[in-house]
């Protein structure tokens, strides 16, 4: 199977954190998928970012040991992505990316995204750059839902239609899109009676009472109306005349908005026992599904593209309530899993003034999604039908909630899921193989015009640039003792980090006094190839504290009498 350098950083897989959002445990749940599943004869880590490296041990010691040796590639080395020759990035921003790339040719190995959220504009952005940076064939982008794939075609298919329209382009990239699910690691979530016996004694629960559960982030305009799920439970418990308990496990971002939704929530389902729980730590994560009889979300929101907590609870062996939207279509099978009940929206070309506001930035994203969410309405009796059926009949309940568990372990278990991603990423690797060697006039097109050498673009600013026939001669300096006295000052160190190393200066400076004069291409012709251009530049530091100096500086020019001062 094919193999991926994964791109690490914390904020693609860490759960620990007081905003948690789907993204990350996502991340986290894949990164430990993938350790434990992967067909691989080693790991490759392509460190994000410049952080310590206890960092990133501490993102796999938080996951599983690993069974094959693990390789760490720096973050720049670039380089050293040619082996595997694919680099996974948990998100899809994989377009600038390919600028960096490309400076060591485009085919050096294959970029593949993962989608998660595409309704924010730096998600659109992500999603442009795919067609406007160099990416290629070889390039992918996995989908995680039939759903979520629509919305990226149509995205690309407009912005491609505004290139060939406005700008007459007329080849555009064309990185390959599949659709693979998230998958889960199904054995975190296996039913467990003593948890079961101790939540509902937490929560002053009977043994006998049926239970409905949620589970997610706790925010009516950026993940779901808890309207909708209170309605349909209200008249369930009406409908059945028994007693219904509600487990909401979830986290807000303050405790205002934490008290601020659950009394919202509880005002729409006032004979619903009702149970909030703060859902971050990982024992709740994990276990409280134990507690439940049945889960229930009806996500209604744009920000939504797959939603992992039914597959959880498809492996917690719950029946699934659930909208007819996004992800959630792919994974609960209506009838068989749970119920899948319809939702309804505007029909297109009612939302433009919507996009309009946002992009002007007079209504916030949060505000953006949440008026569009407004507008998605669901079939409430069917939604208080299904619970009802499932509330008054436990076998029901059981044949469902074990078809559920055997869809897990079927199809988004990560152990079923992980050879997907190996098999795409082996296509890719199949069309890169095949590329077209890269053209000579491509090739010297290496470097983003929008990111240009400042001496290139500012080329106009200075006098004149310093030239390979320059002689230059000792400046104040009697000896490199007292030259590295001088740039060791702090006003000599800024930008140092772009200099020649201090024994390449000395090496330079030695060469101008050993003669009292040399050009600049004499000083560089004593140096490696590789290495010349940061000697040359520095020639120019040197220069610039009087360590070195041109042996004919430029005349100056005085002033005419009538033109000195009055």
């Amino acid at each position: 199977m094919t193999n991926a350098a994964i791109y690490l950083h914390p904020d693609g897989y860490r759960t620990d954190r007081a905003t948690l959002m789907g993204r990350h445990s996502a991340g986290e749940s894949f990164l430990r998928g993938f350790l434990r599943h992967a067909e691989v004869d080693r790991f490759h880590f392509w460190k994000g970012g410049a952080l310590e490296h206890e960092a990133y041990d501490a993102l796999l010691a938080g996951s599983l040991p690993l069974r094959r040796d693990g390789r760490w590639i720096a973050p720049r080395n670039r380089q050293g992505l040619s082996d595997p020759g694919c680099v996974f990035i948990p998100s899809p921003t994989i377009g600038q990316e390919s600028w960096w790339r490309r400076r060591y040719g485009p085919a050096h190995y294959s970029l593949c995204g993962l989608t998660h959220t595409t309704a924010t504009h730096r998600a659109i952005a992500a999603l442009e750059e795919l067609l406007t940076c160099p990416t290629e064939s070889w390039d992918g982008l996995i989908c995680t839902s039939a759903a979520v794939r629509a919305a990226v075609e149509t995205q690309l298919a407009l912005i491609a239609d505004d290139l060939r329209g406005r700008l007459g382009a007329s080849r555009l990239p064309s990185p390959q899109l599949a659709t693979i699910p998230l998958g889960i690691n199904g054995d975190d979530f296996a039913f467990d009676p003593a948890a079961r016996a101790a939540w509902r004694t937490r929560l002053d629960i009977p043994e006998d009472a049926v239970v409905a559960l949620y589970v997610g982030r706790l925010n009516a305009r950026t993940k779901m109306n808890p309207a909708l799920m209170a309605m349909a439970l209200e008249q369930a418990a009406q409908q059945t005349g028994r007693p219904v308990y509600w487990i909401v496990s979830g986290w807000a971002g303050t405790q205002e908005a934490w008290d601020s939704f659950h009394a919202a929530t509880q005002a729409f389902c006032p004979s619903v026992a009702y149970r909030p729980i703060d859902g971050r730590e990982p024992a709740t994560r994990f276990s409280i599904w134990s507690a439940a009889d049945l889960f229930i979300s009806f996500s209604d929101n744009i920000q939504e593209t797959f939603g992992l907590t039914p597959a959880e609870a498809m492996a917690a062996g719950l029946p699934c309530v659930v909208t007819d939207w996004d992800g959630y279509r792919d994974t609960v099978r209506h009838g068989v899993d749970g119920f899948r009940i319809p939702t309804y929206a505007p029909r297109p070309g009612l939302g433009e003034d919507l996009a309009f506001n946002h992009d002007n930035g007079w209504v916030s994203y949060d505000n953006y999604v949440g008026a569009a969410a407004q507008m998605t309405a669901m079939d409430l009796p069917a939604a208080a039908n299904a619970l009802t059926a499932l509330i008054n009949s436990p076998d029901l309940r059981r044949r469902m909630g074990e078809a559920g568990r055997q869809r897990i372990a079927n199809d988004l278990d990560w152990s079923q899921v992980i050879p997907r991603y190996q098999a795409f990423w082996g296509e890719l690797a199949e069309r890169r193989a095949a590329a077209a060697p890269e053209a000579a006039d491509q090739a010297r097109r290496r470097v983003n015009p929008r990111r240009s050498d400042p001496f290139v673009l500012f080329a106009g600013y200075p006098t004149r640039a310093l030239q390979a026939s320059d002689r230059l001669v000792p400046g104040a300096a009697s000896d490199w003792a007292a030259a590295r006295e001088i740039l060791s000052r702090n006003l000599a160190m800024t930008g140092r980090w772009a200099l020649a190393q201090d024994e390449e200066c000395e090496a330079a400076f030695t060469a101008v006094n050993a003669t009292a004069r040399a050009t600049v291409s004499e000083i560089l012709a004593g140096f490696p190839i590789p290495r010349r251009p940061y000697v040359e530049r520095s020639l120019l530091w040197l220069m610039k504290f009087d360590i070195l100096r041109l042996a004919e500086a430029a005349p100056i020019v005085p002033l005419d009498d009538e033109q000195g001062p009055a």
